[in-house]
């Protein structure tokens, strides 16, 4: 029984350029599996505005940017790694999505499709021959009809509810379901359906002992699951000391790994929180996200015989 090496991302949130390093991180870190875990689409729609003048006009982070048609296509490439979908609209369009949010809805899905079809593409492109393995699958934020996208086939495969051998070594069970948030987001279940959901599939796995559960939210009450305590308005609470942080991952996730023990547990959701922690003999991960700022953050694991022989978190 031979070795593996991983490399573990997630939350890229339709970042170009770091979906750009989680592929080339094959090559990067030699490893011969990667794992893409949940929310991996965009966060909003940007409006592109044609001026009468032939410069292009949007607004970002509060500014007015204004470009020529020849450094548009450098606009466009930074609001795309940025993680966001840059769309060509008129005054009258604007207006129009502007008085219906179903509207603004349906647009989104369909940026968002179009995002993760070319990074399926991108993906087939760059793997082909190296005989990497590669599993990418959703998470709360992202909208179900990215699914039949990422369940194409092909090189990339989507692991969410079931389970998957990893070079026929190491069964691997994906949720990207997480109890309840703040903002509603389309994949939430109350605490104890979700630990209905994970526990059929726990049980299908054979070995719990070389198993890795890629699980979306990260287990409750971990230095792992720490993010900002919100008031009324979901703004972040801030004391004298700085924000006030609290626990907000799964007690049915970390149910299930007390119940399961598995080898290895990988997480995200709580981009401000990367770390390690141990649950019984569980190593838990979570390597945080900064995909607005373009840097990538994984979890590279090397696995042998015996398991998990060395791990390391990483960024860039």
């Amino acid at each position: 029984m031979s070795g593996s090496r991983i490399y573990f991302a997630t939350d890229i949130h339709g970042s170009d350029i770091c979906f750009r390093k989680f592929i080339n991180a094959a090559k990067f870190y030699q490893a011969d599996v990667l794992i893409l875990g949940g929310d991996i689409t965009g966060k909003m729609l940007l409006p592109i505005l044609q001026q009468g003048t032939g410069d292009f006009t949007f607004s970002w982070h509060g500014v007015e940017h204004r470009v020529s048609e020849t450094e548009l296509p450098a606009a466009l490439k930074q609001l795309r790694d940025a993680g966001y979908y840059p769309v060509h609209l008129t005054r009258e369009e604007i207006a129009a999505l502007e008085q219906d949010q179903k509207r603004v809805e349906e647009l989104f899905v369909k940026l968002a499709c179009e995002g993760i079809a070319r990074w399926m593409d991108l993906a087939e492109e760059r793997l082909q021959g190296m005989g990497v393995e590669c599993y990418i699958s959703p998470g709360n934020d992202d909208p179900p009809a990215i699914d039949a996208i990422l369940s194409r086939g092909g090189l990339v495969v989507n692991p969410e509810e079931r389970v998957v051998s990893l070079h026929n070594q190491w069964e691997m069970i994906s949720c990207g379901t997480v109890n309840h948030t703040p903002w509603h987001s389309p994949r939430e279940l109350a605490e104890e359906d979700l630990e209905s959901k994970l526990e059929a599939l726990a049980r299908q796995v054979r070995n719990p002992a070389r198993a890795i559960y890629n699980i979306h939210v990260p287990p409750y009450g971990t230095v792992i699951d720490k993010a900002p305590k919100l008031d009324r308005t979901l703004k972040p609470m801030i004391l004298p000391g700085g924000v006030q942080k609290i626990s907000v991952g799964s007690t049915a996730v970390r149910t299930l790994i007390q119940r399961y023990q598995p080898m290895l547990a990988l997480h995200g959701h709580i981009h401000e929180a990367p770390g390690n922690v141990k649950i019984g003999r569980t190593l838990c991960l979570n390597p945080g996200s900064e995909y607005g700022e373009g840097v990538l953050r994984g979890a590279l694991i090397q696995l042998g015989k015996k398991g998990i022989e060395d791990f390391l978190l990483t960024a860039g």
